[in-house]
């Protein structure tokens, strides 16, 4: 499925993006891996998954698990091998997590994550808290870590706007790093503290690749939607 959809979305986003990207040598060329990129603009996970096309893997993102039960799209999402992610219970969410890990490990294969789990609150677009998915699927299942940053695509969507088309090819900026560090929580108990722990490992580095990228220093505290009001899902409320 890959192949044509990528003959039809990779020119189409050219279109509209010029996408530099940076560190492609970075993305491990075979095996498992997790892609943990920031996240402000619904228009992003294009500018990613062409990213990680010309890197020379297959851009499989983890998914809603309601949009697998989806008329057309449920089948284009399992025949790409997309992951499905449920809310649900702790429970159940660990023995998924666990399912979604052999299964990456077994096959190889890589899966982007984003680790805040919905379009930053930081009202300037640095990456806020993030939520324990990324790491939890990390630490089961053994797994590397690879942040990215990106940045450019506000210029064609702003976080909840409208899309500006024009002009045409405006420049993305992706950059992908080194694999985060969680040597001192492999291994470690899988408590919430932990998970919060390795999660802010994760958060750190790509905040600084995206600092690299905007030429400015990140916040030296994440921001917390709790923090100022604000609901963690759905359309950020002005």
């Amino acid at each position: 499925m890959f192949w044509p959809l990528a003959a039809i979305v990779v020119p189409l986003v050219g279109v509209i993006m010029k996408i530099e990207l940076i560190g492609a040598e970075k993305l491990p060329r075979e095996g498992a891996y997790i892609l943990a990129p920031n996240h402000y603009s619904e228009l992003d996970p294009l500018a990613v998954a062409v990213a990680v096309w010309r890197a020379g893997r297959a851009p499989r993102f983890m998914a809603k698990d309601s949009l697998f039960r989806v008329p057309v799209l449920g089948w284009a999402l399992r025949s790409t091998g997309m992951i499905p992610v449920a809310r649900s219970s702790s429970s159940t969410a660990s023995k998924q997590t666990l399912a979604s890990a052999n299964s990456l490990v077994e096959h190889g294969r890589g899966v982007i994550v984003y680790p805040e789990g919905t379009l930053t609150r930081e009202p300037d677009l640095w990456p806020m808290r993030g939520k324990t998915g990324a790491a939890r699927l990390a630490l089961t299942g053994d797994i590397p870590v690879i942040p990215m940053a990106q940045w450019g695509v506000q210029q064609i969507m702003p976080r909840y706007g409208k899309l500006r088309l024009w002009p045409l090819r405006r420049r993305v900026r992706v950059v992908i790093g080194d694999p985060v560090d969680l040597s001192a929580h492999r291994g470690a108990d899988d408590s919430t503290a932990t998970l919060i722990a390795a999660t802010d490992v994760i958060m750190a580095d790509i905040s600084q690749l995206l600092a690299g990228l905007r030429g400015e220093t990140a916040p030296a505290e994440r921001w917390n939607p709790s923090d100022h009001g604000q609901r963690e899902t759905g359309r950020l409320e002005s």
